[in-house]
């Protein structure tokens, strides 16, 4: 009789959560060049104060989203090693 090997948690985060916080950070850095715009006359003044706080909340949100599917992509990867030991619910089993 083979005994029940669990499988090893996954370490890497998920795609999606990849992703996110990639476009996460390219908001971020967006947000950085606001200056050299600014300077380079691409933005004035209202644009720039717009797109800042536009972009600071979209980069906000995307680190949440990030967060939480690497989040529940971990708590999906837990329940399933633990998942993997005997059905019966008792100590005694016979498995």
């Amino acid at each position: 009789m083979n005994p029940i090997v669990p499988l090893p948690a996954r370490t890497a985060p998920p795609r999606r959560s990849k992703v996110a916080g990639g476009l996460a950070a390219l908001a971020c850095a967006a947000c950085c060049a606001l200056p050299l715009l600014i300077a380079a006359g691409v933005l004035t003044g209202a644009g720039a104060a717009l797109a800042q706080q536009t972009l600071l909340a979209v980069a906000a949100g995307l680190a949440v989203v990030a967060l939480g599917t690497w989040w529940a992509a971990r708590r999906r990867a837990a329940s399933r090693v633990a998942g993997t030991g005997c059905a019966c619910g008792s100590a005694g089993c016979g498995c």
